[in-house]
């Protein structure tokens, strides 16, 4: 299995090395999605063997996220890691993720952060949980970190689901892929991961109120366009979360 990572980035100067470094050893190939950056951000990738494509503006993690599938796709990679810049995702998680990856294909594997979770700030803890059940309905799957970043995208679903790419949708797009992706055949199973929170990261753009209020506008209306889609709530309410077995 050929694999690339993409890193949307952001004013991630403080951090970007040590992630694109680790991510090296892990993946064959490297993308980072520089996001309008107006700190050192790029000037710390030099030297690295990553690929670097550079917006003139921040378009929001959606639209950076789509670029860097576009450049990841036009080779010949079989899946594509996801993780953020700011250190939050461990990137020695990636080979746990990989191997959920190869036991389930066709299968967007989440790196779930349900341990050490008493380490997340109390607003996002309740936006996550939030979020969560009414993203589980809509999949029509128990879906235990709908809002995570670290990733494994099977290469047939990126070619599949083309959500929305508007500024405002910035965290709504990774909400679609497991909707969407679940409804187009791609259902998720999980890894169980650490809940990072490094000291020196810049704080999160997501922000507990606007960004959960957005994804639960579009999650609602993908409800109430099925008839509120008893069948996966449900399936939601039945089925337990489907782990990797032996991630830890």
């Amino acid at each position: 299995m050929s694999v690339c990572a993409v890193i949307p980035a952001r004013n991630e100067g403080r951090t970007i090395a040590d992630v694109v470094n680790q991510t090296l050893l892990t993946v064959d190939r490297v993308i980072v999605v520089d996001d309008g950056s107006d700190d050192d951000t790029v000037a710390r990738l030099d030297g690295l063997a990553v690929d670097i494509l550079r917006r003139p503006a921040a378009g929001g993690k959606a639209a950076a996220l789509a670029d860097g599938f576009a450049l990841a796709l036009k080779g010949e990679c079989s899946a594509v890691v996801t993780l953020d810049g700011d250190g939050q995702h461990d990137p020695a998680d990636v080979p746990r993720l990989l191997e959920a990856a190869r036991a389930y294909p066709d299968h967007l594997v989440l790196g779930a952060r349900i341990r050490q979770r008493h380490h997340q700030p109390a607003i996002r803890h309740f936006a996550n949980r939030f979020a969560d059940f009414f993203v589980s309905w809509a999949s029509g799957q128990r879906v235990p970190d709908s809002q995570t970043g670290f990733r494994v995208y099977p290469r047939r679903l990126l070619d599949a689901v083309r959500p929305s790419t508007e500024k405002r949708h910035g965290f709504v797009y990774e909400t679609a892929m497991l909707i969407d992706g679940a409804r187009a055949g791609f259902p998720c199973v999980a890894v169980a991961i650490d809940s990072v929170y490094r000291a020196e990261a810049r704080p999160s753009y997501f922000r507990p109120g606007r960004d959960v209020w957005e994804i639960f506008l579009f999650v609602f209306w993908r409800i109430v366009r099925r008839a509120l889609y008893l069948p996966g709530l449900w399936r939601m309410l039945r089925t337990p979360t489907r782990f990797s077995q032996g991630n830890g």
